[in-house]
């Protein structure tokens, strides 16, 4: 989609009510689907962070930033995930996170960065965060500083890939919480999204098909 006509309907995302919990359920597989019903989090008590849907144009057709995480020894290794990361103290809010974080990972500054609104916070039980997702765009064609440490690569992901649903694919895997199971998610070129990140862009996802 060229980036201004994506322009014109940014204003109506606003304004749209969100799927919530019925997006997510496409992208929730069976297992998680039954821990996420049983799970107080008034006990669990999970720690914050937030991530930034970023939009921007590339060769004047709109692009949205996926990352690829670093192989570390942790449940998010080598995974596709947005910009974003745990709330510190000195943040001002959960907007300032998502900002914060997504300069600190891909280098882009806040001050370039349309923030359009929020959408519904997703929980992920294996590392015990609930994230808050922000959409926003730069009219700006970026370029992208990696924190080295904590981004291995960068995932542009066309809007008109995005939307056509022959990337909804499923998958067989092993899970930190069941066996094999089969996972459903989004197949971006060599790249199999899944969990939480498929989560918000199912969501991501509908509320555009919206105002289209």
């Amino acid at each position: 989609m060229d980036f201004n006509e994506f322009l014109k309907y940014t204003p109506k995302i606003l304004n749209v009510e969100l799927p919530a919990t019925n997006a997510h359920s496409k992208m929730v597989p069976p297992n998680r689907a039954e821990l996420l019903k049983n799970t107080d989090f008034a006990i669990v008590s999970p720690k914050k962070a937030a991530v930034m849907m970023l939009f921007y144009p590339k060769n004047y057709q709109t692009h949205l930033a996926l990352i690829l995480r670093t192989s570390y020894n942790g449940v998010h290794s080598s995974q596709i995930a947005f910009p974003g990361g745990k709330v510190e103290n000195d943040d001002i809010d959960l907007q300032h996170t998502a900002l914060r974080e997504t300069h600190e990972e891909i280098g882009i500054a806040s001050n370039l960065i349309n923030v359009v609104r929020s959408f519904t916070e997703v929980y992920i039980p294996p590392s015990n965060f609930m994230v808050y997702p922000f959409m926003g765009y730069s009219t700006n064609e970026l370029k992208f500083t990696l924190q080295v440490d904590e981004v291995a690569g960068m995932v542009e992901f066309p809007l008109v890939d995005f939307l056509d649903d022959k990337i909804l694919k499923s998958k067989t895997m092993k899970t930190s919480y069941a066996g094999s199971i089969d996972v459903p998610g989004f197949q971006v070129n060599d790249h199999f999204i899944w969990g939480a990140t498929a989560m918000i862009l199912s969501e991501l996802k509908d509320a555009i098909k919206m105002v289209l």
